[in-house]
């Protein structure tokens, strides 16, 4: 998608996984989880939203209405923040605007639009839209959809029917008051990126036994001053000569060519307390002629508070190799392609979850709707991947119980059938599951591996059949596995297929384990035959690190899904 990252992690050797002694170990993994320890978030486009309405009322007596379009986002809490508006259009029932309204389209997140639309009063034409007062025109009415609504159909363009609000909230089927069209494009400065082979000489060496493990950080400066990193290399082990592999740069996330950056080096520590080696700041431009010069640039040392406030130049140097401008398929053309994410849920029946029937279980069913945990991560991961599946229709397991007169399962349909695994939409998921605790008998242990290999099998046919489909398995349980090795089999395997995997822990578990199965916490996974895994498809996230928060239980999971579903189509060389 957007931002440089989208690369970095996204499908190049040079970044996150990829081939050779040099990203095979995990290192780059853990540098990820690096970067976000510094602020790097999830990926982001631009998108450029136009609007177009017809049939609409009009309220003028001498004339046809004077509309203008107002565009906002609706929070999770159901409160209005206006985005943008549009200019307004003279005399006209059917107008086409030509101002576009901005939005950043944010993957993990339900981002809810509420278009809104006035007839503007004469005498306020000459006034600058952004500062007319909405109480002071006529109300039209309005429309309201997820920006994933649109940005997922292959036009990017859907069709709303405007209401108006005091008619929804009195009527399930108030009139309309016109037709309300919305088209998606996604900016190019999402698709535009730099790429740049980066070398250093002479780095210092860091580490006692052995030659440093270095690795870059670029990260933009922000107008407060503060860095936010943006693209990162691979490390490469014992080497203070390094070239690392090519790394993408968004012009969208630099913001120009003048802009400054910062380029760091550092050594790779296994412990996540990276050596700091040396640094240079420089604009893309400043870069373009360091390529051109074919000199090098040589790093420096901040000075400490309190000494001599001058930077201490280094020996050690930075070379740009190479240096050209591309355009890149983005997570959204891919979408825009018909490709499709298709979500799957496997539930945890073990009987450490304590008996349903009593409030103090985990999957307790309150009288009173207020959704458990489980309820909860189903509806908020399902909420947002639900809009890029067109049949709605999700497998669903349990795994860890006993059906009726019959051995523990640890993949059984949560339906019920013995034939077929999907139900419909997430309200199927969620009474599949409800029905499911009353004829199932819950035991253990916590077994990952058949579940697992399930959900690869299905991902693997979608593949032999030329099939564009992404699969996201949810898994979510309450105590750590005890098939450890064999669920690290089954993921390493997974690696090679069109599949991410995202465990949530619910209850007081100690999740320790847990982590290992993530590769932002420690080394890439390995099988018991010594295979290691082609990428990080494992993102694990404890539930009561997030209840509550202000970022959602979704937002942590599915922030690094369009990072892996590019590293996935682009080392696969598959287009959109």
């Amino acid at each position: 998608m957007g931002n440089c990252c989208s690369d970095v992690a996204g499908g190049r050797a040079a970044v996150g996984g990829g081939n050779g002694n040099k990203t095979s170990d995990g290192r780059n993994d853990a540098v990820d989880h690096f970067l976000k320890s510094r602020g790097f978030h999830g990926l982001y486009s631009q998108i450029e939203l136009s609007l177009a309405a017809s049939s609409l009322r009009d309220r003028d007596v001498l004339s046809k209405s004077d509309p203008m379009a107002v565009l906002y986002m609706k929070g999770r809490d159901g409160k209005l923040e206006e985005l943008g508006r549009t200019e307004v259009v003279l005399n006209s029932l059917n107008p086409t605007w030509i101002n576009k309204i901005t939005v950043t389209y944010h993957f993990e997140i339900l981002q809810n639009l509420v278009f809104r639309v006035y007839d503007v009063d004469t005498q306020f034409h000459g006034v600058d839209v952004k500062m007319l007062k909405l109480d002071e025109q006529q109300y039209l009415g309005e429309a309201e959809c997820g920006l994933s609504e649109v940005v997922t159909k292959s036009n990017r363009l859907v069709t709303l029917d405007l209401v108006q609000h005091d008619e929804v909230m009195r009527t399930p089927h108030p009139r309309s008051c016109g037709k309300l069209t919305v088209h998606a494009e996604e900016s190019m400065n999402s698709k535009t990126a730099i790429k740049m082979k980066l070398r250093c000489s002479e780095l210092e060496n860091k580490d006692l036994f052995s030659k440093s493990d270095p690795f870059i950080v670029i990260s933009r400066i922000t107008e407060s001053g503060i860095s936010v990193p943006i693209c990162k290399t691979e490390v490469i082990k014992d080497d203070l000569n390094p070239t690392w592999e090519p790394v993408y740069l968004n012009t969208q996330q630099v913001g120009s060519k003048d802009s400054p950056l910062t380029i760091e080096c550092f050594n790779f520590n296994s412990n996540g307390k990276h050596d700091f080696i040396g640094k240079t700041v420089k604009s893309l431009a400043d870069l373009e002629k360091i390529h051109s010069s074919r000199r090098g640039e040589n790093l420096f040392l901040p000075p400490h508070t309190g000494h001599d406030a001058h930077n201490k130049v280094l020996k050690s140097q930075l070379f740009v190799d190479t240096y050209s401008e591309c355009v890149q398929h983005t997570f959204l053309d891919y979408l825009a392609g018909g490709c499709e994410l298709n979500f799957m849920v496997a539930i945890d029946f073990t009987a450490s979850n304590g008996n349903p029937r009593l409030p103090d279980s985990l999957h307790y069913i309150d009288p009173s709707g207020r959704p458990n945990a489980y309820q909860k991560a189903i509806m908020e991961v399902g909420g947002v991947l639900q809009f890029y599946d067109s049949d709605k229709h999700f497998p669903a397991w349990g795994f860890g119980a006993r059906p009726i007169d019959g051995p523990v399962s640890h993949c059984f349909n949560l339906n019920g059938s013995t034939n077929y695994c999907e139900v419909e939409g997430i309200q199927g998921i969620m009474t599949a599951y409800t029905s499911a605790l009353f004829n199932v008998s819950l035991a253990g242990p916590t077994l990952f591996g058949q579940v697992i290999s399930t959900a690869a099998n299905i991902a693997g046919q979608a593949l032999a059949h030329g099939q564009q489909k992404y699969f996201v398995l949810l898994i979510i349980t309450d105590g750590v596995i005890t098939d450890l090795q064999e669920t690290k089999d089954a993921i390493v395997k997974a690696s090679d297929l069109p599949l991410s995997i995202l465990i949530v822990g619910v209850g007081g578990a100690d999740f320790k384990e847990m982590e290992f199965l993530d590769a932002d916490k420690g080394e890439r996974l390995e099988s018991t035959t010594g295979r290691v895994a082609s990428r990080d498809i494992v993102q694990f996230v404890p539930f009561r690190d997030v209840h509550g928060g202000e970022i959602s239980i979704a937002q942590t999971l599915l922030a690094e899904l369009p990072t892996q579903f590019l590293t996935y189509m682009r080392t696969r060389g598959i287009q959109p």
